[in-house]
């Protein structure tokens, strides 16, 4: 972020744009049968049903010259590529664990964690859980545990770091259950379902400590963890000085493993798990061949391997830690001033809006979430991700589980959208917040079992004034207000 002369914040692209690709931008018209063919669900919609994807910035960050070029470098050997040793040393020296196993992306690790550490009976806390890693604990048979604290619910708080896990409620977890039933505390960097939440390095601490108390380990999700270590660093006294490549090397020393989605911090396509602790990667490296592949690839090609290697590297520099969060914050202080309920303070992975509060005539079990992001679609033909119930799966025995906050995540990839994008986005959804009282609910057309956001199908109802049809009422009123948004 720079100063203007006027005393307003901007964030400053510190590049510039070698390669682009053509949007396509379809009429309402077609945006409409394109949601209804989705049913009513984005991740759905193809890519030429949309302007701008902001579902989410997994895999779709635009990547540097230098990892563009070291990937031409890539050595394909099966076994012993060259070039997973220079993804084990950019590890090594960023994240200071001495053993790393590859994986193809974040939930693969997910997987193997599962496999090695996870039994029956187990109970995990974590700050928040994200969708696939309480799916791959779960199918273990352990039960997720989120204990953050109550001020990660309310999304007009200005508390800092919402991402922080509560000690208190962590402790009494641990007496209830006993330390011998919990496998491991894991901590998520940043907490991707409260808003892209970031921790504290003074709760991770205090983590650190009550772990070693009662001898258990501790994981940390580094999916985000360049986004975590820049908000430390803007928002946490005594970290104004350091680093990024401290604060990550800091966060990192407090865990005992370490795994991570290189489709976010590192801008690349791949994952890994990482350890300082000889015994834990002897104990997990033999499901790698299984599940992935061989120990030197782990899944991945080796093209995204050294990608990935420089990556690691340069999500160091301050500038690309913090390009993503900069916007996102510029993204959220926008949609504030149009009165639009956000997420707040700004986090990691996107601009966060409070579908319960856009939406107060519909419950949770209306789907608002849902609603919202289809509405937004319709009326702008930007993709975002529903991030409530309808991301929750039911309970075994079938009743819904509702989740505490309704948000829709408009996903900010990094070095990917212009000001243009963003502003185009808060015109659209503030002309939508204008017109709230015409979204109606969604209900389930076809629910799949497990994970059902993915692949699960929804159809409009009537709620508060909105007609079952709201859809192509909504879709009506904006032809008539944007006759010239062809």
């Amino acid at each position: 972020m720079i100063k203007l002369s006027d005393g307003r914040s901007l964030p400053l692209d510190m590049h510039k744009v070698k390669t682009v690709q053509r949007l396509p931008f379809p009429t309402v018209e077609q945006r409409l049968g394109a949601i209804r063919e989705a049913g009513f669900n984005t991740f759905l919609l193809r890519t030429r049903d949309m302007f701008l994807d902001m579902l989410t910035d997994s895999g779709t960050n635009a990547q540097s010259d230098a990892q563009l070029a070291a990937s031409m470098e890539s050595d394909d050997a099966y076994a012993g590529s060259e070039s997973f040793y220079k993804m084990a040393d950019a590890v090594r020296d960023v994240f200071g664990c001495d053993y790393t196993l590859p994986a193809h992306q974040g939930r693969a690790a997910e997987h193997i964690i599962a496999k090695c550490l996870v039994k029956p009976g187990d109970v995990i806390p974590m700050n928040q859980h994200f969708t696939t890693t309480k799916a791959h604990f779960t199918l273990a048979g352990g039960t997720v545990e989120e204990i953050c604290t109550d001020e990660a619910y309310n999304t007009d708080s200005s508390c800092l770091f919402k991402g922080n896990l509560d000690i208190e409620k962590l402790k009494k977890l641990i007496a209830k259950h006993g330390a011998d039933k919990i496998p491991f505390i894991r901590m998520e960097s940043t907490a991707n379902l409260l808003g892209g939440q970031p921790f504290s390095m003074a709760n991770l601490k205090e983590v650190r400590a009550i772990a070693d108390q009662y001898d258990i380990p501790v994981i940390v999700d580094t999916s985000l963890v360049a986004d975590n270590a820049y908000m430390i660093k803007r928002r946490e006294p005594g970290y104004e000085q350091r680093t990024i490549a401290e604060i990550i090397k800091e966060i990192v020393s407090m865990a005992d493993i370490i795994y991570m989605s290189g489709r976010k911090s590192t801008t690349s396509r791949g994952g890994l798990i990482a350890t300082h602790k000889k015994e834990i990667h002897d104990l997990m490296a033999p499901l790698v061949p299984v599940y992935e592949g061989f120990l030197t690839y782990g899944g991945m090609s080796t093209r995204e391997i050294e990608s990935m290697a420089v990556g690691i590297r340069e999500m160091t520099d301050e500038y690309c830690a913090g390009c993503a969060v900069d916007l996102i914050e510029y993204f959220v202080s926008r949609l504030a001033e149009k009165g639009i309920p956000v997420v707040k303070p700004a986090g990691g992975v996107g601009a966060h809006i409070d579908a319960m509060r856009f939406l107060p005539h519909l419950d949770h079990l209306q789907y608002p979430a849902g609603a919202l992001a289809a509405a937004i679609f319709i009326c702008s033909g930007v993709r975002g991700m529903e991030r409530g119930t309808v991301s929750m799966d039911r309970d075994i025995d079938g009743t819904e589980l509702v989740s505490e906050l309704e948000l829709v995540r408009l996903a900010v990839p990094r070095r990917a959208f212009t000001m243009s994008h963003i502003e185009y986005a808060v015109d659209r959804i503030a002309w939508l917040y204008e017109h709230r009282e015409m979204i109606g609910g969604l209900a389930w057309d076809d629910e799949p079992k497990i994970l059902r956001f993915f692949l699960g199908r929804l159809k409009p109802i009537a709620a508060g004034k909105a007609a079952a049809n709201w859809d192509e009422e909504l879709a009506q009123v904006f032809i008539r207000d944007f006759s010239l948004d062809m």
